[in-house]
């Protein structure tokens, strides 16, 4: 038995404005050469900053965008990501 999905089906559980940069971020760290080499936590690698230029900028884009949410003047504007 095969389980298919409708396109509008396929998405992330969490629905929260940053989600999808957070999603992106956690990918881009696992798939680092610090959590596959070195067998660290991404946490730890973003603690010790051993990874690529890519995470660097999509946690550069996360900061940003969880800083939108508490800034009332971007209420209007909306949210700062993709």
């Amino acid at each position: 038995m095969v389980t298919t999905f409708a396109p509008d089906e396929i998405g992330l559980v969490d629905k929260s404005p940053c989600a999808n940069i957070r999603a992106d971020l956690k990918i881009c760290l696992l798939n680092s050469d610090c959590c596959k080499k070195n067998k660290m936590t991404p946490r730890e690698c973003l603690r010790d900053g051993n990874i690529p230029e890519e995470c660097i900028q999509l946690r550069r884009t996360f900061f940003e965008c969880k800083r939108s949410l508490l800034d009332n003047r971007r209420r209007f504007r909306g949210h700062r990501g993709y």
